[in-house]
């Protein structure tokens, strides 16, 4: 039986079409992908992302345990900061990616849904092999998540919650409504500013309530988005999705993502990644430009000169942008900016040109 988030009710009552996703049932679009899309871009959209996992660390051992787990080095990650990192395997392929944020009295992780038991069951098997002293919590059923994306919310929910003045990846607790606290994360995954939220699972149809009052009008500043236009929004950010991009058996080097790997401290898969890095990479993950409407699905192979030189990794039709857009992993040498390259449609040769990413940047 598929699991339901606390905000279920809500979706349905909005008229959700659900779908089953990483096991849970969740919305896919209210009335219109592109409309859910459009909507985040130039005003607001609420997005229930309730099934992500959240873990939380707390204990002597904490610090050094995720330090050791994670590819970022986070010893001089301040209290009310998030990051974002990699959880690797030795090999130095990707089991997830994830925001670790600090908190005054413990660490909070933040996983993708399909990954959450996975991480719990490898985190447990690193705590017993290491000797670790941690306490390890998982609030992911006992908690809600809301994210609000857009140019319009935060002045929209400043009289609830006034999070203009938390900076990029960073967080705050507050109080809603005068007696329920809210952890407020300046972050997102659709390339528009925006906060997500954590909140108890018995108070989140009150807090939606609150912040998304008024949803159902048409000239609404923030109304419902599934997960749809989610994928839409972050594939024009050139935001990785694990099982596209990231996977066990790619590196995160070749998705270029060096930012999140600190290759000069111990962790897990660190050994692999300095040599993939001393070697030189292989491979790199791209942004594609098509020439017409047609989509490029994941593991469509990209050629170049007759032969295959990648695979397509993600791809759409971008409602912003109004052209076909993807991510691939070619081989470097023709990585480069401007490269023009072929995506075989099922038998058809269809033009592409590598362009640089994110597709879309929001105007500051």
């Amino acid at each position: 039986m598929l699991k339901r988030t606390p905000l279920y009710d809500f979706h349905k009552n909005a008229g959700a079409k659900f779908v089953d996703f990483a096991g849970w049932e969740m919305p896919l679009l209210y009335k219109s992908i592109v409309e859910e899309h459009e909507q985040t871009r130039h005003s607001g959209g609420l997005f229930d992302v309730s099934h992500m996992g959240r873990l939380s660390f707390k204990g002597s051992d904490a610090d050094a345990f995720l330090n050791y787990v994670v590819t970022r080095n986070l010893a001089d990650q301040a209290i009310g900061q998030s990051r974002y990192s990699l959880v690797c395997n030795e090999d130095g392929g990707v089991l997830d990616d994830v925001i670790v944020s600090r908190d005054a009295k413990n660490w909070i992780l933040v996983c993708n849904a399909s990954n959450r038991e996975k991480l719990v069951r490898y985190f447990h098997e690193v705590r017993q092999a290491k000797g670790f002293d941690f306490d390890m919590a998982d609030n992911t059923e006992a908690t809600a998540m809301l994210a609000l994306q857009g140019p319009k919310v935060l002045d929209r929910i400043a009289s609830i919650i006034d999070a203009r003045n938390i900076r990029r990846y960073h967080f705050e607790h507050r109080t809603i409504m005068g007696f329920f606290t809210v952890t407020v994360f300046r972050s997102g995954y659709t390339g528009e500013d925006g906060v997500e939220l954590i909140i108890s699972s018995k108070l989140a149809g009150m807090a939606t309530k609150a912040v998304g009052a008024g949803w159902e009008k048409h000239e609404a500043t923030v109304k419902p988005v599934g997960l749809g236009a989610r994928d839409t929004l972050r594939m024009e950010a050139a935001m990785p999705l694990y099982g596209h991009e990231l996977t066990e058996t790619g590196d995160p080097l070749s998705a270029g993502l060096a930012w999140a790997v600190s290759l000069d401290k111990d962790f897990v898969g660190a050994t692999a990644l300095r040599k993939i890095h001393d070697a030189g990479l292989k491979r790199k993950l791209v942004g594609l430009e098509l020439e017409g409407k047609r989509i490029a699905r994941q593991h469509t192979p990209v050629m170049l000169g007759g032969r295959p030189i990648g695979e397509v990794t993600s791809g759409t039709f971008s409602p912003t942008l109004q052209k076909s857009i993807a991510m691939a992993y070619v081989e470097v040498e023709h990585a480069g900016e401007g490269t023009k390259l072929e995506v075989d449609l099922k038998g058809t040769m269809n033009s592409a040109v590598i362009v640089k990413m994110p597709f879309y940047k929001r105007p500051k």
